[in-house]
């Protein structure tokens, strides 16, 4: 079976969970509110991050969390962008993928990652030089695993020999894959193997990684109903008026920004040199674009057509902005472009 990507402008959402500044089951709560608010809407999927013992994410079990959205939501595909492959034996998350695409009866879209942070790693003894062998060798196991029969491997890392795959995904032949990076290198390898693709950056940066995708993807000869998708990342802020708009998103930001650097600051790490550091950086760097529904709307549009971009990831929930103003921002977005464009 072949999975079917829409070329056609398509509307998903990506979630850090970062901390809120409220009590965590609160969070979770909301968020779960929000996430029947997305399958309702029209939104295609709900990406969630992995992060660990930081404020940055507050999901360190991505599959756990979606396994409950999952519950409260019909048409949503759900995922985690990324999963962070490098701390998982390679069997137990075949296993968890299986599950959780089984109990959401096919709808799991599954981002596998090695891990930004090293020190992330390095709490649980994976240190930086190990990494990248540990996370390829990991990708070759489950790749193996997604074609069933019995499972046998021997590598640095991992050793299986003839082990019986009792679950597999609801998806065949697996469900669709993800890779999210902002290197041409990477979305040449995305191409290549059939994966999506998420992008962050400046919409003329993203330009550069969204060509060498496609440059990749053209002896494959894909007609435009099979093409995959190539995301972009956005965080989103929308009121009925500018000035509150940008009043509730600066706030936001601000709380976002000091979960991001809390693991950089604790470890004396320099902060990566394209994370904007103040609120006016974000806008001019295209990561928050905020405003009214109609401002937000040209923005985005604007910025999807310069980057090459067919899937809006949508990041609605940040920060301290309250439930109500996430609300808004999803219910703006479905009427402003998923119904328009749909």
């Amino acid at each position: 079976m072949k999975h079917v990507f829409p070329s056609k402008l398509t509307c998903g959402i990506f979630d850090h969970l970062d901390a809120d500044g409220r009590d965590i089951a609160r969070q979770y709560a909301d968020r779960l509110i929000l996430a029947e608010a997305y399958d309702r809407l029209g939104f295609y999927a709900y990406h969630v991050a992995e992060h660990h013992c930081t404020p940055h994410g507050r999901g360190p079990s991505p599959n756990l969390f979606l396994s409950s959205v999952a519950q409260r939501t019909r048409q949503l595909r759900v995922g985690p962008l990324v999963m962070l492959l490098t701390l998982y034996h390679p069997l137990r998350a075949f296993e968890e993928i299986c599950m959780l695409d089984q109990l959401s009866g096919g709808r799991v879209e599954l981002g596998i990652g090695r891990g930004s942070l090293p020190v992330e790693l390095g709490y649980f003894g994976i240190s930086a030089d190990a990494a990248p062998g540990r996370y390829e060798e990991a990708s070759e196991v489950l790749v193996k695993a997604m074609k069933g029969g019995t499972l046998s491997h021997q590598g640095y890392h991992f050793e299986l020999s003839g082990v019986p795959l009792t679950l597999e995904p609801h998806q065949r032949p697996w469900p669709p894959t993800w890779v999210a990076t902002n290197r041409p290198e990477s979305a040449g390898w995305a191409a290549v193997n059939g994966a999506n693709l998420a992008c962050v950056g400046p919409s003329s940066a993203v330009r550069k990684i969204t060509d060498a995708f496609r440059t990749h993807r053209e002896p494959n000869g894909d007609a435009d109903d099979h093409a995959p998708f190539v995301g972009l990342l956005r965080m989103i802020v929308m009121a009925r008026s500018e000035a509150d708009a940008h009043a509730l998103a600066e706030s936001a930001y601000e709380r976002w920004l000091k979960s991001f650097k809390f693991l950089y600051e604790l470890n004396a790490i320099p902060t990566p040199p394209n994370l904007p550091l103040t609120f006016d950086a974000a806008i001019a760097s295209e990561l928050c674009v905020v405003g009214t529904p109609a401002s937000v709307r040209k923005a985005l549009l604007n910025q999807l057509e310069e980057a090459g971009a067919n899937y809006l990831l949508c990041q609605l929930a940040f920060g301290n902005l309250p439930l109500d103003a996430s609300l808004y921002a999803a219910t703006a977005i479905q009427s402003e472009i998923i119904a328009p464009l749909g």
